[in-house]
């Protein structure tokens, strides 16, 4: 079965296509700048070498078409192979508080994605025209994997602001959570990799890149994480703030001039790691700078760990122990640094990490000590193969539903 993942971001569209039985990689790559005078068509083909061409791409409709001539010639590169597209799987950033599990997309999802564009404003508008574009050009089933509903476990008491209830409930407040397919695939990984059932487990998994999340999951189910109703909310991150007192944007506005939309870039765009340190919002050139005795870049730093060591407290505490921290994402896979600086101020666990194999990690490892009473991993993610799976489960749940209900017609 042939599955091809798709993430449309505003001017960009990324693209993944599996072959299921082996989970493998047929064909990837982005399209970027989409709208602008010259676009970036980057691909790669059964592991070959990877292709890049410059060519204007208006929309985000020619960009779908584009990715479907370079599938034809992926497929038609495998020898003896009879894979075709079977279903195509969607990232969607916002499902609300209604989508606590990946579907199968028709006329009423596509009018709630469109419904969750007030809360997701950069995200959901794009989500959909990758939906709508693939729709055309692909006459297969069509599923939608949201962000947020990993996060639709969370009880009451962890979603809901401290706001007038009456309020809350008219205008859908309460915190979401984001990352959500990152942290379901990194969190069965790591049980797996320990040979623990994750039903059984109290978990932290660590989302760290330039967007970052922490998520408690307990009993295989998310019960709280960092970020909110929106991803501003939570850990500082590489442009944006982290969560911050809401009214210091009252006092911006006052002092500073900033309309709505200023003070929304501000919190967005130029704070975070890049605003602390103003050297860069990535991380290794900060770490770099650090190293070598810039002080907003050590500030920077000390800012990010202490943000992550506070919510893993937080975290431990609230399910009343931890059993496995995990780290991933960028920062999370690549930065041994980050890792042992955090890591050591969590002694209080019984966190004892093996400096050794902490710095030599590569792929999904353990990287404690044998007698630590918490076993810490670095997990690399892999959203594209999460959405695929659950692309793969929603058509089958459907091909097996249908079959009770009629003949069904297997579309090749």
């Amino acid at each position: 079965m042939g599955i091809l993942v798709i993430n449309c971001g505003s001017s960009t569209l990324k693209y993944k296509l599996f072959e299921t039985k082996g989970e493998r990689a047929i064909s990837f790559g982005v399209i970027e700048r989409i709208g602008e005078e010259e676009s970036a068509v980057k691909y790669c083909i059964a592991g070959g070498r990877v292709n890049e061409k410059k060519r204007k791409v208006p929309s985000h409709d020619y960009a779908f078409g584009l990715v479907a001539d370079i599938l034809r010639d992926a497929l038609c590169e495998i020898p003896d192979s009879h894979m075709s597209v079977d279903a195509v799987g969607h990232r969607v950033v916002h499902g609300g508080s209604k989508y606590s599990d990946s579907i199968l997309i028709d006329s009423q999802v596509i009018a709630d994605i469109k419904g969750y564009i007030n809360l997701a404003p950069l995200h959901n508008p794009p989500n959909l025209a990758g939906i709508e574009a693939a729709m055309k050009v692909l006459p297969v089933p069509q599923v939608a994997v949201f962000d947020t509903a990993f996060h639709q476990s969370m009880p009451e008491h962890a979603y809901t602001y401290g706001l007038p209830y009456k309020l809350c409930e008219k205008h859908g407040i309460r915190r979401y959570g984001f990352h959500g397919s990152s942290h379901a695939f990194v969190s069965q990984y790591a049980a797996d990799l320990m040979g623990l059932p994750l039903e059984e487990m109290k978990m932290i998994t660590c989302h760290l890149g330039s967007g970052s999340s922490i998520t408690a999951i307990q009993n295989g189910r998310s019960v709280d994480t960092s970020m909110g109703m929106t991803p501003l909310a939570g850990v500082m991150m590489g442009t944006r703030t982290g969560s911050f007192d809401p009214s210091i944007t009252y006092f911006l506005e006052d002092k500073e001039g900033l309309s709505h939309k200023e003070l929304d870039s501000l919190l967005n765009k130029k704070s975070g790691l890049l605003g602390v340190s103003g050297i860069s919002n990535d991380l290794r050139d900060i770490l770099s700078a650090a190293k070598g005795g810039n002080q907003r870049a050590q500030l920077a730093i000390a800012m990010h760990n202490y943000g992550i060591i506070k919510t893993i407290g937080a975290y431990a505490a609230a399910m009343n122990g931890v059993d496995a921290i995990v780290f991933t994402a960028g920062i999370g896979e690549n930065s041994s640094d980050i890792r042992e600086a955090i890591c050591s101020h969590l002694s209080y666990l019984g966190v004892v990490v093996d400096k050794q194999l902490n710095r030599d990690a590569d792929g999904a490892c353990v990287v404690s000590e044998v007698g630590s009473c918490v076993n810490i991993l670095v997990v690399p993610t892999d959203e594209e193969l999460f959405i695929a799976r659950e692309t793969e489960r929603c058509v089958a749940d459907q091909c097996f539903s249908s079959a009770h209900e009629k003949p069904k017609t297997v579309v090749r």
